[in-house]
């Protein structure tokens, strides 16, 4: 079978809500309203931490997609104070969080045991909008939230290959700044934190044979496997994974945008900052390349993200190991396309509704082993009872 990225087909029932007029539809996805809306018509279940977990009405998948979100919208109005990354939430919202990932990771798994069959993941993206606001791109919803999406490797066989000059293909390794000028650095700033659950993986180990994909991404493999997310040292090794990935983007980019910069206030791992960036001459001579385009080249100044941007997850390999992945994020991209898959949605009420009653199903049988764990309360809505 020839490996290449796919792009697949999914129908969404059109959502009944007008973007008031004068009203960017982005501006309008931060709103309250529309989170209300999100909730009383695609909640399935909410806490006193403010998660909330939802059905994705313009989902990746129709096979399983579900999101949880920090739903900051009525205590934090300012979208640009929202948090946007794990690391940015209270202690013990986070340890909720991770519960809640764990349940559903386990129960995706059971569901569907065959890798040869489904490609499962879950993971979030950063959300901080850290590239102009006119650009496209710029985030539908302005708050911390993951994803957890099957897809049937059937249908992505199915698929037709997806263009391999899509824009939001292009940070999986090959055209990305970190992998093309400084992969050695990058490979080995992360070599140095600490694991005991990760374990680096070898080279192309944790690629889908089917997309090609992740390509060139520092990757960790589970040790221990669905029962290794049980154990709360497994989601600190998770999180100094996001830490670490964003000492790296906040070091390089101070030293593009100012030559010899300090170190960045408040890094998570200095002594590695230290030694492994800022003593690194192809590190330094990188980010010199970087500062003198964007002296010069307008554009390509404005492209920059100065701010760490990154979409992590956590998905099953072709051997059945679960693999944990970051990579920065560029404009627009979703993360599935991380693993190679671009979805292309279409608003298809029939077709939609055909795949709706097994896909509800499923969600609400997750949603009952999160109520078993005390972990939030059911959320009625004209689909479901509570």
């Amino acid at each position: 079978m020839q490996s290449g990225a796919r792009e697949i087909i999914t129908p969404f029932r059109p959502i009944p809500l007008d973007v008031p007029e004068g009203m960017a539809p982005n501006e309008f996805f931060n709103s309250t309203e529309n989170l209300n809306d999100l909730q009383h018509n695609n909640g399935l279940l909410n806490n006193p931490e403010n998660l909330l977990l939802y059905r994705k009405a313009l989902g990746h998948s129709n096979e399983f997609d579900t999101s949880i979100i920090y739903n900051t919208s009525q205590c934090i109005l300012d979208p640009l104070g929202r948090p946007v990354r794990r690391t940015q939430v209270p202690d013990n919202t986070r340890h909720v969080w991770n519960r809640m990932n764990q349940i559903i990771i386990e129960y995706m798994l059971e569901k569907y045991p065959d890798p040869a069959e489904q490609l499962i993941l879950a993971g979030e993206a950063s959300l901080d909008a850290t590239w102009p606001l006119t650009s496209p791109g710029v985030p539908s919803i302005r708050m911390l939230h993951n994803h957890f999406i099957v897809f049937n490797k059937q249908d992505l066989s199915e698929a037709k290959f997806a263009d391999p000059d899509n824009p939001n293909l292009t940070d999986g390794g090959q055209h990305s700044l970190f992998q093309s000028c400084m992969r050695d650095v990058y490979s080995e700033f992360f070599a140095s934190l600490e694991f005991k659950i990760l374990k680096l993986t070898s080279r192309g180990s944790s690629r889908i044979e089917l997309t090609g994909y992740p390509q060139g991404l520092p990757s960790w493999k589970i040790q221990g496997g669905v029962d290794a997310l049980k154990d709360i040292q497994f989601w600190k090794e998770y999180d100094r994974i996001l830490k670490g990935f964003i000492d790296f983007y906040r070091t390089f980019f101070s030293q593009v945008s100012t030559r010899n910069a300090p170190m960045p206030k408040n890094v998570h791992f200095p002594d590695q900052v230290e030694s492994k960036l800022l003593f690194n001459n192809s590190f330094l001579s990188t980010a010199k390349i970087v500062r003198d385009q964007c002296i010069i080249d307008a554009k390509y100044a404005n492209s920059i993200r100065w701010q760490p941007a990154f979409k992590q997850l956590i998905y099953r390999n072709d051997d059945g190991d679960l693999i944990v992945t970051i990579s920065q994020n560029s404009i627009g991209n979703a993360i599935t396309e991380l693993l190679g898959v671009v979805v292309k949605r279409v608003p298809d009420a029939q077709a939609y509704e055909k795949s709706e009653p097994a896909l509800i199903e499923k969600l609400l049988e997750v949603r009952e082993r999160l109520i078993a764990a005390d972990l939030g309360n059911g959320i009625k809505t004209p689909y479901w009872d509570a």
